[in-house]
Protein backbone atom coordinates (compact mmCIF):
# COMPACT_ATOMS: atom_id res chain seq x y z
CA UNK A 1 0.00 0.00 0.00
CA UNK A 2 1.46 3.51 -0.59
CA UNK A 3 2.11 6.19 1.60
CA UNK A 4 -0.55 8.98 1.64
CA UNK A 5 2.55 11.47 1.83
CA UNK A 6 5.99 11.51 0.68
CA UNK A 7 8.53 11.23 3.73
CA UNK A 8 10.05 14.88 3.57
CA UNK A 9 5.99 16.00 4.40
CA UNK A 10 5.71 13.82 7.08
CA UNK A 11 8.82 15.17 9.30
CA UNK A 12 7.30 18.77 8.54
CA UNK A 13 5.38 19.98 11.78
CA UNK A 14 2.39 21.73 11.69
CA UNK A 15 2.17 25.85 13.13
CA UNK A 16 0.17 24.53 15.59
CA UNK A 17 2.46 22.23 17.07
CA UNK A 18 5.41 24.74 17.20
CA UNK A 19 3.31 27.47 19.07
CA UNK A 20 2.13 24.78 21.44
CA UNK A 21 5.75 23.37 21.58
CA UNK A 22 7.18 27.44 22.08
CA UNK A 23 4.25 28.18 24.54
CA UNK A 24 5.75 24.92 26.61
CA UNK A 25 9.33 26.52 26.39
CA UNK A 26 8.67 29.66 27.72
CA UNK A 27 6.17 28.75 30.48
CA UNK A 28 8.79 26.50 31.75
CA UNK A 29 11.45 29.01 31.29
CA UNK A 30 9.17 31.21 33.24
CA UNK A 31 8.44 28.63 35.85
CA UNK A 32 12.03 28.42 36.26
CA UNK A 33 12.46 32.29 36.71
CA UNK A 34 9.65 32.43 39.03
CA UNK A 35 12.07 29.69 40.69
CA UNK A 36 15.19 31.18 40.81
CA UNK A 37 13.48 34.45 41.43
CA UNK A 38 11.78 33.07 44.83
CA UNK A 39 14.19 31.03 45.79
CA UNK A 40 17.63 32.73 44.86
CA UNK A 41 16.64 36.63 44.67
CA UNK A 42 18.33 37.03 47.77
CA UNK A 43 21.26 36.07 46.39
CA UNK A 44 20.98 37.97 43.26
CA UNK A 45 19.99 41.32 44.70
CA UNK A 46 22.91 41.41 47.33
CA UNK A 47 25.83 40.30 44.12
CA UNK A 48 24.77 42.30 41.92
CA UNK A 49 21.65 44.94 42.55
CA UNK A 50 23.23 46.24 46.13
CA UNK A 51 26.42 47.57 44.56
CA UNK A 52 24.47 49.15 41.87
CA UNK A 53 22.13 50.64 44.36
CA UNK A 54 25.45 51.99 46.48
CA UNK A 55 27.30 53.39 43.61
CA UNK A 56 24.26 55.39 42.26
CA UNK A 57 23.16 56.56 46.20
CA UNK A 58 26.91 57.60 46.16
CA UNK A 59 27.08 59.27 42.68
CA UNK A 60 23.94 61.15 43.59
CA UNK A 61 24.61 62.19 47.07
CA UNK A 62 28.65 62.66 47.64
CA UNK A 63 28.41 64.10 50.94
CA UNK A 64 26.97 60.69 52.37
CA UNK A 65 28.31 57.13 52.39
CA UNK A 66 26.14 54.55 52.91
CA UNK A 67 26.12 50.81 54.03
CA UNK A 68 23.35 48.25 53.40
CA UNK A 69 23.57 44.94 54.59
CA UNK A 70 21.72 41.91 53.33
CA UNK A 71 18.65 43.24 50.68
CA UNK A 72 15.49 41.36 49.73
CA UNK A 73 12.68 41.84 47.14
CA UNK A 74 9.33 41.52 47.03
CA UNK A 75 8.06 41.00 43.29
CA UNK A 76 4.36 41.84 44.06
CA UNK A 77 5.05 44.76 46.23
CA UNK A 78 8.13 46.06 44.34
CA UNK A 79 9.70 46.48 48.06
CA UNK A 80 13.75 46.18 48.47
CA UNK A 81 14.14 45.41 52.09
CA UNK A 82 17.40 45.75 53.53
CA UNK A 83 18.37 44.24 57.15
CA UNK A 84 20.16 46.66 58.71
CA UNK A 85 21.55 50.35 56.60
CA UNK A 86 24.44 52.33 57.97
CA UNK A 87 24.54 56.35 56.71
CA UNK A 88 27.13 58.84 57.59
CA UNK A 89 28.29 62.34 56.22
CA UNK A 90 31.80 62.16 55.00
CA UNK A 91 32.39 65.41 57.23
CA UNK A 92 31.64 64.01 60.56
CA UNK A 93 28.59 65.89 61.90
CA UNK A 94 26.10 63.00 61.83
CA UNK A 95 26.13 59.12 61.09
CA UNK A 96 23.32 56.83 61.90
CA UNK A 97 22.71 53.45 61.81
CA UNK A 98 18.63 51.34 61.38
CA UNK A 99 18.25 48.29 62.28
CA UNK A 100 15.76 48.00 59.22
CA UNK A 101 14.50 49.60 56.20
CA UNK A 102 12.02 49.49 53.18
CA UNK A 103 11.48 51.12 50.25
CA UNK A 104 8.67 50.71 48.01
CA UNK A 105 7.13 52.56 44.64
CA UNK A 106 10.42 53.04 43.05
CA UNK A 107 11.36 51.73 39.46
CA UNK A 108 14.39 50.24 39.54
CA UNK A 109 14.91 48.68 36.19
CA UNK A 110 16.88 51.75 34.58
CA UNK A 111 19.51 51.59 37.97
CA UNK A 112 20.12 47.75 36.83
CA UNK A 113 21.22 49.59 33.78
CA UNK A 114 23.51 51.56 35.55
CA UNK A 115 21.34 54.56 35.12
CA UNK A 116 21.64 57.30 37.76
CA UNK A 117 19.86 57.47 41.08
CA UNK A 118 17.98 61.05 41.29
CA UNK A 119 14.71 62.64 43.89
CA UNK A 120 12.37 62.07 40.66
CA UNK A 121 12.58 58.41 40.67
CA UNK A 122 10.81 58.43 44.43
CA UNK A 123 7.76 60.51 42.89
CA UNK A 124 5.76 57.52 44.21
CA UNK A 125 8.15 56.03 47.10
CA UNK A 126 7.23 55.32 50.59
CA UNK A 127 10.01 54.37 52.97
CA UNK A 128 9.99 52.19 56.47
CA UNK A 129 12.37 52.26 59.24
CA UNK A 130 12.50 50.77 62.65
CA UNK A 131 14.86 51.28 65.25
CA UNK A 132 16.69 54.43 64.17
CA UNK A 133 19.75 56.03 65.65
CA UNK A 134 22.15 59.44 64.53
CA UNK A 135 24.50 60.50 66.40
CA UNK A 136 25.79 64.00 66.25
CA UNK A 137 29.33 64.25 67.67
CA UNK A 138 30.24 67.66 68.02
CA UNK A 139 26.68 68.47 70.06
CA UNK A 140 27.60 65.07 71.83
CA UNK A 141 23.52 64.25 71.04
CA UNK A 142 21.73 61.14 70.09
CA UNK A 143 18.22 61.26 68.92
CA UNK A 144 16.49 57.44 68.31
CA UNK A 145 13.31 56.38 66.85
CA UNK A 146 11.65 53.41 67.25
CA UNK A 147 9.63 53.48 63.94
CA UNK A 148 9.08 56.19 61.15
CA UNK A 149 7.18 56.24 57.71
CA UNK A 150 7.56 58.59 54.89
CA UNK A 151 5.08 58.65 51.61
CA UNK A 152 6.42 60.61 49.09
CA UNK A 153 2.61 60.80 47.18
CA UNK A 154 1.07 61.33 50.45
CA UNK A 155 3.72 64.38 51.83
CA UNK A 156 3.58 63.09 55.30
CA UNK A 157 5.73 61.70 57.32
CA UNK A 158 5.28 59.94 60.94
CA UNK A 159 7.46 58.51 63.59
CA UNK A 160 6.67 56.65 66.88
CA UNK A 161 8.95 56.90 70.16
CA UNK A 162 11.43 59.98 69.12
CA UNK A 163 14.08 60.79 72.14
CA UNK A 164 16.71 62.78 71.83
CA UNK A 165 19.26 62.97 74.61
CA UNK A 166 23.04 63.38 75.21
CA UNK A 167 24.80 59.68 74.49
CA UNK A 168 26.14 59.89 78.03
CA UNK A 169 24.89 60.45 81.90
CA UNK A 170 24.82 64.21 83.15
CA UNK A 171 28.04 63.55 84.56
CA UNK A 172 29.78 63.08 81.68
CA UNK A 173 27.54 65.66 79.57
CA UNK A 174 28.81 68.70 82.13
CA UNK A 175 31.97 67.22 82.96
CA UNK A 176 33.62 67.80 79.31
CA UNK A 177 33.07 71.66 79.63
CA UNK A 178 34.68 73.57 82.25
CA UNK A 179 31.76 76.22 81.58
CA UNK A 180 28.37 75.89 82.49
CA UNK A 181 25.66 74.43 79.64
CA UNK A 182 22.51 73.43 78.99
CA UNK A 183 20.92 69.62 78.52
CA UNK A 184 18.06 68.54 76.69
CA UNK A 185 16.08 65.66 76.99
CA UNK A 186 13.36 64.78 74.69
CA UNK A 187 10.93 62.29 74.66
CA UNK A 188 8.14 62.33 71.83
CA UNK A 189 6.02 59.64 71.54
CA UNK A 190 3.92 60.79 68.52
CA UNK A 191 5.28 62.70 65.84
CA UNK A 192 3.70 63.93 62.23
CA UNK A 193 4.26 66.14 59.77
CA UNK A 194 1.83 66.51 56.84
CA UNK A 195 2.11 68.27 53.84
CA UNK A 196 5.66 67.70 53.47
CA UNK A 197 7.27 68.84 50.28
CA UNK A 198 9.37 65.57 50.46
CA UNK A 199 11.08 65.29 46.75
CA UNK A 200 12.26 69.45 47.42
CA UNK A 201 13.44 68.14 50.98
CA UNK A 202 15.58 65.43 49.60
CA UNK A 203 17.05 67.98 46.96
CA UNK A 204 18.05 69.92 49.30
CA UNK A 205 16.49 72.99 48.25
CA UNK A 206 13.41 73.86 50.67
CA UNK A 207 11.76 72.44 53.66
CA UNK A 208 8.31 72.93 53.56
CA UNK A 209 5.36 71.67 55.49
CA UNK A 210 2.04 72.20 55.92
CA UNK A 211 1.40 71.15 59.56
CA UNK A 212 3.61 69.69 62.61
CA UNK A 213 2.13 67.44 65.23
CA UNK A 214 3.54 66.95 68.28
CA UNK A 215 1.76 64.83 70.84
CA UNK A 216 2.26 63.80 74.95
CA UNK A 217 6.09 65.26 74.43
CA UNK A 218 8.03 65.70 77.65
CA UNK A 219 11.06 68.59 77.82
CA UNK A 220 13.79 67.78 80.48
CA UNK A 221 16.37 71.09 80.65
CA UNK A 222 19.42 70.89 82.93
CA UNK A 223 21.70 74.12 83.33
CA UNK A 224 24.42 73.36 85.64
CA UNK A 225 25.19 76.85 87.74
CA UNK A 226 28.03 75.37 89.57
CA UNK A 227 29.92 76.33 86.64
CA UNK A 228 30.60 80.08 85.18
CA UNK A 229 29.42 81.30 82.07
CA UNK A 230 31.24 80.32 78.55
CA UNK A 231 33.59 82.98 77.78
CA UNK A 232 31.84 82.75 74.39
CA UNK A 233 29.81 85.88 73.76
CA UNK A 234 27.67 84.35 71.01
CA UNK A 235 25.73 82.15 73.30
CA UNK A 236 23.35 79.54 72.33
CA UNK A 237 20.90 80.37 69.41
CA UNK A 238 17.79 82.51 69.27
CA UNK A 239 14.96 81.80 67.17
CA UNK A 240 15.40 84.55 64.95
CA UNK A 241 19.41 83.63 64.15
CA UNK A 242 18.72 79.80 63.75
CA UNK A 243 15.94 80.79 60.86
CA UNK A 244 18.21 83.11 59.19
CA UNK A 245 21.38 80.88 59.75
CA UNK A 246 19.76 78.16 57.78
CA UNK A 247 20.92 78.59 53.99
CA UNK A 248 17.51 76.95 52.34
CA UNK A 249 14.21 77.76 52.11
CA UNK A 250 12.56 76.69 55.30
CA UNK A 251 8.56 77.19 55.80
CA UNK A 252 6.08 75.41 58.27
CA UNK A 253 2.77 77.15 57.83
CA UNK A 254 1.66 75.87 61.80
CA UNK A 255 3.47 73.76 64.48
CA UNK A 256 0.94 72.17 67.17
CA UNK A 257 2.44 71.11 70.37
CA UNK A 258 -0.39 68.76 72.57
CA UNK A 259 -0.47 67.92 75.74
CA UNK A 260 3.06 68.45 76.93
CA UNK A 261 5.23 68.62 79.65
CA UNK A 262 8.33 71.08 80.57
CA UNK A 263 10.73 70.74 83.07
CA UNK A 264 13.17 72.75 83.76
CA UNK A 265 15.90 72.61 86.19
CA UNK A 266 19.03 74.11 87.76
CA UNK A 267 21.92 72.41 89.56
CA UNK A 268 23.90 74.36 91.78
CA UNK A 269 26.21 72.14 93.24
CA UNK A 270 27.22 69.27 91.16
CA UNK A 271 25.58 65.95 92.02
CA UNK A 272 22.99 67.69 94.12
CA UNK A 273 19.18 67.82 93.93
CA UNK A 274 18.47 70.58 91.42
CA UNK A 275 15.65 73.20 91.78
CA UNK A 276 12.90 72.47 89.51
CA UNK A 277 9.63 73.75 88.20
CA UNK A 278 7.13 72.21 86.28
CA UNK A 279 4.68 73.16 83.29
CA UNK A 280 2.46 70.38 82.70
CA UNK A 281 -0.76 69.89 80.12
CA UNK A 282 0.98 72.25 77.33
CA UNK A 283 -0.71 73.99 74.33
CA UNK A 284 1.33 75.47 71.95
CA UNK A 285 0.39 76.94 68.42
CA UNK A 286 3.20 78.61 66.64
CA UNK A 287 2.15 79.90 63.09
CA UNK A 288 4.39 81.55 60.25
CA UNK A 289 7.73 79.71 61.05
CA UNK A 290 10.13 80.79 57.96
CA UNK A 291 13.43 82.24 56.90
CA UNK A 292 12.24 84.06 53.76
CA UNK A 293 9.72 86.15 53.83
CA UNK A 294 9.52 89.74 54.19
CA UNK A 295 10.95 92.74 56.56
CA UNK A 296 7.47 92.53 58.64
CA UNK A 297 7.11 88.71 58.78
CA UNK A 298 6.41 87.08 62.40
CA UNK A 299 6.90 84.34 63.81
CA UNK A 300 3.34 83.80 66.20
CA UNK A 301 3.44 82.02 69.22
CA UNK A 302 -0.02 80.97 71.01
CA UNK A 303 0.93 78.75 75.01
CA UNK A 304 -0.62 78.16 77.80
CA UNK A 305 0.26 75.17 80.32
CA UNK A 306 -0.33 74.28 83.83
CA UNK A 307 2.50 75.73 86.37
CA UNK A 308 3.67 73.88 88.85
CA UNK A 309 0.31 71.78 88.48
CA UNK A 310 -1.17 74.94 90.47
CA UNK A 311 -2.09 77.93 87.89
CA UNK A 312 -3.24 78.31 84.67
CA UNK A 313 0.08 80.08 82.67
CA UNK A 314 -1.08 81.59 79.25
CA UNK A 315 1.53 83.27 76.96
CA UNK A 316 1.66 85.21 73.61
CA UNK A 317 4.63 85.44 71.69
CA UNK A 318 5.62 87.87 68.41
CA UNK A 319 9.26 87.61 67.19
CA UNK A 320 10.19 88.89 64.08
CA UNK A 321 11.83 86.51 61.85
CA UNK A 322 14.05 88.99 60.02
CA UNK A 323 15.43 90.92 62.16
CA UNK A 324 19.02 90.56 62.80
CA UNK A 325 18.80 91.58 66.96
CA UNK A 326 17.58 89.27 69.34
CA UNK A 327 14.24 91.25 69.52
CA UNK A 328 10.58 90.08 70.35
CA UNK A 329 7.36 90.52 71.93
CA UNK A 330 5.49 88.63 74.90
CA UNK A 331 2.58 88.78 77.22
CA UNK A 332 0.42 87.24 78.96
CA UNK A 333 -1.50 86.31 82.57
CA UNK A 334 -1.55 83.54 85.22
CA UNK A 335 -4.76 82.14 87.25
CA UNK A 336 -5.61 82.18 90.93
CA UNK A 337 -3.19 79.32 92.78
CA UNK A 338 -1.59 78.71 95.64
CA UNK A 339 2.30 80.05 96.00
CA UNK A 340 3.70 76.84 97.45
CA UNK A 341 4.25 74.66 94.93
CA UNK A 342 7.04 77.18 93.65
CA UNK A 343 8.88 75.68 96.83
CA UNK A 344 10.89 73.16 94.40
CA UNK A 345 12.50 76.13 92.58
CA UNK A 346 13.01 78.82 95.84
CA UNK A 347 13.89 77.01 98.32
CA UNK A 348 17.38 75.05 96.50
CA UNK A 349 17.87 78.63 94.02
CA UNK A 350 17.00 80.92 96.72
CA UNK A 351 17.06 79.31 99.98
CA UNK A 352 13.51 80.70 100.58
CA UNK A 353 10.25 78.86 101.32
CA UNK A 354 6.53 80.33 101.00
CA UNK A 355 5.09 78.95 104.19
CA UNK A 356 1.46 80.93 102.97
CA UNK A 357 0.60 83.13 99.84
CA UNK A 358 -1.94 82.87 97.51
CA UNK A 359 -2.19 84.83 94.31
CA UNK A 360 -5.45 85.82 93.12
CA UNK A 361 -3.78 87.30 89.21
CA UNK A 362 -0.89 87.97 87.28
CA UNK A 363 -0.12 89.63 83.90
CA UNK A 364 2.89 90.74 82.57
CA UNK A 365 3.80 92.42 79.37
CA UNK A 366 7.91 93.02 77.94
CA UNK A 367 9.60 93.95 75.00
CA UNK A 368 12.83 92.88 74.55
CA UNK A 369 14.63 95.09 71.90
CA UNK A 370 18.46 93.58 71.43
CA UNK A 371 18.72 91.45 74.44
CA UNK A 372 17.15 94.34 76.63
CA UNK A 373 13.99 93.43 78.18
CA UNK A 374 11.90 95.92 79.61
CA UNK A 375 8.32 95.69 80.79
CA UNK A 376 5.83 95.17 83.48
CA UNK A 377 4.43 92.84 85.78
CA UNK A 378 1.36 93.08 88.08
CA UNK A 379 0.23 90.85 90.67
CA UNK A 380 -2.01 90.84 92.83
CA UNK A 381 -1.78 88.31 95.92
CA UNK A 382 -2.30 88.38 99.58
CA UNK A 383 -1.39 86.30 103.00
CA UNK A 384 2.30 85.88 101.70
CA UNK A 385 5.11 84.76 104.60
CA UNK A 386 8.42 83.02 103.65
CA UNK A 387 10.95 81.57 106.03
CA UNK A 388 15.14 80.90 105.19
CA UNK A 389 15.90 77.77 105.27
CA UNK A 390 19.50 76.18 105.64
CA UNK A 391 21.05 75.58 102.41
CA UNK A 392 22.46 72.07 103.60
CA UNK A 393 19.55 70.47 105.73
CA UNK A 394 16.34 72.64 104.71
CA UNK A 395 15.80 73.26 107.56
CA UNK A 396 14.01 76.53 109.05
CA UNK A 397 14.92 76.17 112.54
CA UNK A 398 18.71 77.64 112.80
CA UNK A 399 18.63 80.97 114.46
CA UNK A 400 20.35 82.78 111.27
CA UNK A 401 17.41 81.45 109.60
CA UNK A 402 15.03 82.13 112.00
CA UNK A 403 16.21 85.85 112.25
CA UNK A 404 16.43 86.46 108.33
CA UNK A 405 12.77 84.85 108.12
CA UNK A 406 11.73 87.59 110.73
CA UNK A 407 13.09 90.74 108.90
CA UNK A 408 11.80 89.10 106.03
CA UNK A 409 8.50 89.04 106.90
CA UNK A 410 8.28 92.16 108.90
CA UNK A 411 10.91 94.83 107.13
CA UNK A 412 11.45 93.34 103.79
CA UNK A 413 9.07 91.30 101.83
CA UNK A 414 5.30 92.49 100.65
CA UNK A 415 3.11 90.01 102.38
CA UNK A 416 0.25 91.93 100.60
CA UNK A 417 -0.04 93.41 97.18
CA UNK A 418 -3.67 94.38 96.45
CA UNK A 419 -4.99 97.76 94.71
CA UNK A 420 -6.07 100.46 97.56
CA UNK A 421 -8.99 103.06 97.30
CA UNK A 422 -7.20 104.52 94.74
CA UNK A 423 -6.45 101.56 92.75
CA UNK A 424 -2.24 101.84 92.92
CA UNK A 425 -0.44 98.59 93.97
CA UNK A 426 2.92 97.95 93.78
CA UNK A 427 3.91 97.28 89.90
CA UNK A 428 6.76 95.25 88.99
CA UNK A 429 9.61 96.52 86.28
CA UNK A 430 11.08 94.38 83.71
CA UNK A 431 14.93 95.05 83.20
CA UNK A 432 17.12 92.07 82.07
CA UNK A 433 19.80 91.61 79.77
CA UNK A 434 20.87 88.44 77.96
CA UNK A 435 23.77 86.96 79.48
CA UNK A 436 25.34 84.95 77.32
CA UNK A 437 24.62 81.27 77.87
CA UNK A 438 20.90 82.10 78.34
CA UNK A 439 18.65 80.08 76.42
CA UNK A 440 15.40 81.37 74.73
CA UNK A 441 13.16 79.81 77.61
CA UNK A 442 15.44 80.49 80.02
CA UNK A 443 15.98 84.60 79.24
CA UNK A 444 12.04 84.78 79.12
CA UNK A 445 11.60 83.52 82.37
CA UNK A 446 14.49 85.04 84.16
CA UNK A 447 13.78 88.86 82.84
CA UNK A 448 9.69 87.73 84.65
CA UNK A 449 11.41 86.71 87.78
CA UNK A 450 13.55 89.99 88.50
CA UNK A 451 10.12 91.68 88.24
CA UNK A 452 8.08 88.97 90.62
CA UNK A 453 11.56 89.72 92.60
CA UNK A 454 10.76 93.39 92.36
CA UNK A 455 7.32 93.19 93.72
CA UNK A 456 7.35 90.80 96.65
CA UNK A 457 10.74 92.63 97.81
CA UNK A 458 12.98 89.82 97.93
Amino acid sequence: MQNEYPPNERQKLSPLKIASYAGIAIGALAIICVLVSIFFIGTIMNKFIKPRITKACADAYPAYSLRIADMNYSIFQNRFGFDSVALRAVDGTFSSNMGSFSIGGIEWIHLLWGGNFEPKNLANADFAAQYIQLIFPRSRYILWCKQMHVSVPDSEMVTESLEVHPWAGDDEFFGGSKFRKTRLNIVIPHFSIMGLACLELLQGKSYHARSVHIYEALLDILVNKDKPDSRDTSGPFMPNEILSSIQETLQVDSLNFMNGRLKYCEEFVFGSKPAFITFSNMQVLAEGIANHSGRDAMLVIHAQANLADAGMLKVFMRIPIASPEFSFHYSGSLSTMDLSPLNSMLEISDQMRIKTGVLQEATFDVDVVSGRARGTLRGIYNDLTLASIDKETGSENGFSDGFISFIANNFRIRKTNVPDKSGSMKIGMVKYIRQPDDPFIQFAWFALRIAVQNVVGI
